[in-house]
């Protein structure tokens, strides 16, 4: 499922993260690389502990904990911190998969369920730059407004297109689901925002929506890893 969640963060936050960003020192992107990754990425990248991204970081995930369709679509197990990366001209990202597994702070591993890239630059401020994700679905380009987020499933290939003019600013990371499965997820998330219309126009104790709803919880407690 690729799914655009709208306003994750607002016009003021955004305004107050490009600052941040706009005065924070990169590094190269390939240094946090895998093996396959380096040979395609050109871009820079925040150091995961700088201040900058531990702020921001905090920042994007206390607004996703308030974003129900965030909630509703990826079933967060465990999210690992928001990175942060720029693209000027001619830097590019070529066609690559994530890595399975990744590992946190404090030494636990995280499975890659759901990338997820959160845009701090508005379309019309750089030529390029579209994230292209490619999965059986076909494939499709992305470039959302600032504040805007992008979720697809981690073992799609994609890639992010050479910028041409301007710099594209994103933070990006990954998560955990308590469904592993990307059909599983996306038959749920279809299931809740059915409920929820049906709740709003009849009542949350109509007998559908009740069962429903029941039928919910009991795919949860099938598919889900708690």
């Amino acid at each position: 499922m690729l799914l655009a969640i709208p306003n994750v963060l607002t016009s003021e936050q955004v305004a107050e993260g490009r600052r941040i960003l706009d005065a924070a020192e990169w590094i190269d992107g390939r240094d946090t690389a895998g093996h396959q990754g380096a040979r395609v990425k050109n871009n820079q990248q925040l150091p995961l502990r700088s201040p900058a991204a531990e702020q921001l970081g905090q920042m994007i995930l206390k607004a996703l904990a308030n974003a129900p369709l965030f909630m509703s679509a990826v079933l967060p197990a465990r999210i690992l911190p928001p990175m942060f990366n720029r693209y000027g001209v001619g830097q590019t990202f070529g066609t690559h998969v994530d890595g399975a597994i990744r590992m946190m702070g404090n030494g636990n591993s995280v499975r890659t369920d759901v990338s997820c890239t959160l845009f701090f630059s508005n379309p019309d401020e750089y030529d390029g730059g579209e994230l292209v994700v490619e999965d059986t679905y076909g494939s499709k380009s992305v470039k959302l407004p600032a504040g805007h987020m992008i979720l697809y499933p981690s073992t799609s290939l994609h890639r992010v297109n050479p910028v041409t003019r301007g710099v594209r600013v994103c933070s990006f990371f990954w998560l955990q689901s308590m469904v592993r499965d990307n059909g599983e997820r996306e038959q749920l998330y279809r299931l809740d925002r059915s409920i929820r219309a049906l709740g709003q126009e009849r009542g949350a104790t109509d007998a559908v929506v009740v069962e429903l709803t029941s039928l919910y919880h009991n795919l949860m407690r099938l598919w889900a890893d708690a």
